[in-house]
């Protein structure tokens, strides 16, 4: 069992806690920094371990042991030099209607609702198609019942 530390409360937080909000997402306290960043819509792994490491924050020290020069830092470095959350969702979404817009086949493939990269479809696209099921057994007629 751990030992209570003086400044913590019940709840095993600081009194003076801030949870630690970048571009707008709220990124969990008790998960290492690393784990925590990749929460926001943009920044996965390897992003996460790029920014700390050019930031010099330690990459297994956790979001709620940062202090909040820290945290200020980190937010304004992503925010500068990355897109992320509401500005990469809208950029995509302008990608996915240029691409419906000038008739590509993969603009057409995005609107029908398909997949889009190449995936088979006569099996396997179940999720895409709504889960539909038409053939029910092995499809076989069984034998006419004896009169």
């Amino acid at each position: 069992m751990q030992k209570k530390s003086k400044t913590q409360t019940k709840t095993g937080l600081k009194p003076n806690h801030i949870m630690p909000r970048i571009a707008g997402v709220n990124i969990p306290e008790n998960k290492r920094i690393v784990i925590s960043l990749t929460y926001v819509y943009g920044i996965g792994r390897s992003l996460s371990k790029k920014i700390l490491d050019e930031m010099k924050i330690d990459i297994n020290k956790k979001a709620s042991d940062l202090t909040p020069e820290e945290i200020n830092i980190l937010k304004d470095f992503i925010e500068k030099n990355h897109k992320i959350e509401g500005d990469l969702r809208r950029q995509v979404m302008i990608n996915v209607k240029r691409l419906k817009d000038i008739g590509t086949w993969r603009g057409m493939r995005h609107s029908k609702g398909l997949p889009v990269r190449g995936q088979r479809t006569k099996t396997n696209n179940r999720t895409v198609r709504g889960n539909v099921r038409k053939t029910t057994g092995s499809g076989k007629k069984g034998a006419p019942a004896p009169k």
